[in-house]
């Protein structure tokens, strides 16, 4: 039996990240080298097999029917190299390793959040790399140990264990942007109003839900700012610029203090509950499931209010 040497290994993982995102420039940050050490690294692989295992061209990259051949061989070679990993930690005191998460914005500021110093300090030997991501990412192919997300969004080829309770939005503007425009009564109003827009990743801009009787609607609003990045919507509309509609525990702090005024509360729609997901295709890490136990346990009956 020829053991694998380490340098082999590296040309192989390094295939597998460029064959997997199909791009150098991804997959060099998700290796954590320059895009110029990994374009070394696959000739020499390709070199010393004898074979091309990438086309590339200015604008895109793809396997040859060599690549995809190595590629469907050793996917499960490295998911039993992984598991073999893996299972090493039944025999530490304490769960280790690195967890990768994709993470929803919105999980990521009221669930992961508030939360990350307590389970670190709980769990010295578990190391959490975070990606933040509004995209439905595929965490087979980018190589993440699980996701956290709306579970109505979560693919049903994934294991989803539910973490938090249903989660709430709310209508808010700052009291200076409401005197001088005046107060909404009713969802048509908006109309009249300046309202603070999201683009999501696809090009489409978020639509405002609302309920009545039981049932949803939405409601064409319009305004003078448009974004794309959540994170930038409650400090325009504290500042008086618009109207927004975002999870309420993006502005609880601020409702609570005054700093804004939540509105048309009774039309407020729930979202489905955050999910944590990950593939069946893996044994579940040790680290993993210290996260999904300690998340249960200190989300339990909270929701995102």
């Amino acid at each position: 039996m020829t053991l694998m040497r380490g340098t082999e290994f590296g040309e192989l993982s390094a295939f597998m990240a460029v064959a997997e995102q199909r791009n150098f420039t991804r997959a060099a940050k998700h290796l954590g080298i320059s895009p110029a050490t990994l374009s070394e690294t696959i000739r020499n692989l390709e070199e010393r097999l004898g074979v091309r295992l990438l086309n590339r061209t200015t604008r895109s990259v793809a396997p040859t029917e060599a690549g995809d051949k190595l590629l469907t061989r050793l996917r499960p070679v490295i998911d039993d190299y992984e598991a073999a990993i893996d299972s090493l930690n039944e025999f530490r005191d304490k769960p280790a390793g690195l967890l990768r998460l994709t993470v929803a914005p919105p999980a990521a500021q009221s669930v992961l959040g508030p939360l990350m110093a307590k389970f670190l300090a709980q769990y010295p030997d578990i190391k959490l790399e975070i990606s933040v991501d509004s995209a439905n990412v595929d965490i087979v192919a980018q190589q993440f140990d699980a996701g956290i997300r709306s579970g109505d969004r979560v693919d049903r080829d994934m294991i989803a264990v539910r973490i938090t309770d249903t989660w709430h939005t709310a209508l808010v503007g700052a009291p200076s942007y409401l005197a001088r425009r005046g107060t909404p009564e009713a969802p048509e109003d908006l109309a009249a109003h300046n309202c603070i827009r999201l683009r999501l990743p696809n090009g489409a801009l978020l639509p405002w839900r609302f309920q009545r009787d039981g049932k949803g609607f939405e409601i064409a609003v319009s305004g003078s700012l448009i974004l794309n990045e959540s994170s930038l919507m409650a400090p325009a509309m504290i500042d008086g610029v618009g109207l927004v509609q975002l999870p309420r525990a993006y502005v609880a702090a601020a409702i609570a203090d005054g700093r804004v005024v939540p509105l048309l509360e009774e039309w407020q729609p729930s979202g489905a509950p955050f999910a944590l997901y990950y593939s069946s295709r893996r044994q579940m890490p040790a680290a993993l499931q210290v996260l999904i136990d300690f998340l249960r346990k200190n989300q339990r009956g909270r929701g995102l209010r």
